[in-house]
């Protein structure tokens, strides 16, 4: 009986990269629990600019993310109704 040994290499996790996003958006602090939910991900920094009288207020945020996810999530948050634009800093 012989034995026959297999090289099965190991599953590596994706590398995390921190990315800075902004996404524009109107109907002002209230669409902000939505925005955030949609983000998913570890969140480092986030900052919400809202003001009286200007139409889109913009959300800029440094995410923890890996690289193939970028994309999907600036999809993720273009298809929300309030969203006007995102895109990477």
């Amino acid at each position: 009986m012989s034995l026959t040994a297999f090289q099965v290499p190991a599953p590596r996790s994706a590398m995390l990269v921190r990315r800075r996003i902004a996404t524009y958006f109107v109907g002002g602090v209230e669409q902000i629990p939505g925005l955030v939910d949609a983000l998913g991900c570890l969140v480092h920094d986030l900052s919400v600019d809202v003001r009286d009288g200007v139409r889109e207020s913009t959300m800029t945020c440094a995410v923890l993310i890996a690289a193939d996810e970028v994309e999907p999530l600036l999809e993720r948050l273009r298809t929300l109704r309030a969203v006007v634009s995102s895109e990477l800093l």
